[in-house]
């Protein structure tokens, strides 16, 4: 198995048809059909239903499909890559951070870029993940970390990292126990709550939790803003519930006490999205790339905390890719 016949076996897929993919490809079709029979072979089962109306993958071939596209992917950007002069590369790219998100990444990769790639222009857009989307969705940023799986169908998205969700409150606050390692939801649920209000996939989130649990709960505050959230919190207003990263908005000389939930599973996906291959920007690519790097080097470093890195898997295609794919 080569990177060529999984190129074609892509092109097969994504056209539908034979004919139409050896046009594609500039090959004849029958050298086409002697690759695609040397590839079933050496899987050792059937990829391609073949028809009148055409051919589609079974579901060793939409397996295979899946994972052909992100190596094909890959090595057209590595190729891309390696063309451009580094230290040469100009150009503004925005990149879309939640707040939390953005205080533990922000800095460490707004230095990284500028030290290693200072013709580029980071513009960081940090604000709340509902906004994000619509940005993306209107391809207004080239590179994004969001929390859903279909934020923006338009471009190509991969699993990053997961990170927890803890109630956190001040190190010398009286509301609980010094003892107290871990919460259940219903201990939670009784606490003076300071949440985003109900547009935050956060918070819906929370409330999804504890009606599962069917526990009632107090909000305090509702408050958009992650800053005045914890300012509020470190002033004695409550306790929130936020990923570890939420910690550095605001820092106190006590600290901060971070406290697990341990009858729920309080994790959250973070997905990076970025353009298609095709509409990536060269300065773009290298920031996705760059990203992925320095976010592996907080979270191995112990820097970045609550969270686990989500091994290397295959972006999913965008909805234009999928199209193409129906045709």
């Amino acid at each position: 198995m080569d990177l060529r016949q999984l190129r074609y076996f892509v092109q097969i897929v994504e056209s539908g048809s034979l004919s139409k993919a050896s046009r594609q490809l500039f090959i004849a079709q029958p050298a086409l059909s002697t690759h695609m029979a040397r590839l079933e072979e050496e899987v050792g089962r059937p990829l391609l239903v073949r028809s009148a109306r055409g051919v589609v993958p079974t579901p060793n071939g939409d397996a295979l499909y899946r994972h052909a596209k992100f190596l094909v992917r890959q090595f057209d950007e590595a190729v891309f890559v390696a063309r451009q002069e580094y230290f040469d590369l100009k150009g503004r790219v925005t990149i879309g951070l939640a707040p939390e998100t953005a205080c533990m990444l922000g800095l460490p990769l707004l230095k990284h870029i500028r030290e290693k790639y200072p013709g580029i222009v980071l513009n960081v857009v940090a604000v709340h993940s509902g906004y994000l989307e619509d940005l993306a969705r209107s391809g207004q940023l080239d590179v994004a970390i969001l929390f859903s799986k279909t934020a923006a169908n338009e471009l190509t998205f991969e699993p990053l990292l997961e990170e927890e969700v803890y109630v956190m409150l001040p190190r010398n606050s009286g509301i609980l126990p010094e003892s107290k390692a871990s919460l259940t939801l219903a201990e939670a649920a009784a606490l003076p709550l300071i949440l985003p209000s109900t547009g935050y996939g956060l918070r819906r989130q929370i409330m999804l939790e504890f009606e599962r649990a069917n526990l009632q709960y107090e909000a305090v505050a509702e408050i958009d803003s992650l800053l005045l959230a914890m300012r509020y919190s470190a002033k004695g207003g409550g306790v929130t519930i936020q990923p570890m990263a939420s910690t550095q908005a605001f820092d106190l000389p006590e600290g901060w006490r971070c406290l697990p939930i341990s009858d729920a599973r309080m994790m959250r996906t973070n997905y990076l999205y970025t353009l298609p291959i095709q509409k990536l920007s060269a300065g773009a690519s290298v920031v996705r790339s760059e990203l992925k790097n320095v976010v592996r080097n907080l979270v191995e470093s112990g820097s970045w905390k609550g969270v686990r890195l989500i091994e290397e898997a295959a972006p999913r295609i965008s909805a234009e890719d999928a199209g193409r794919r129906a045709v």
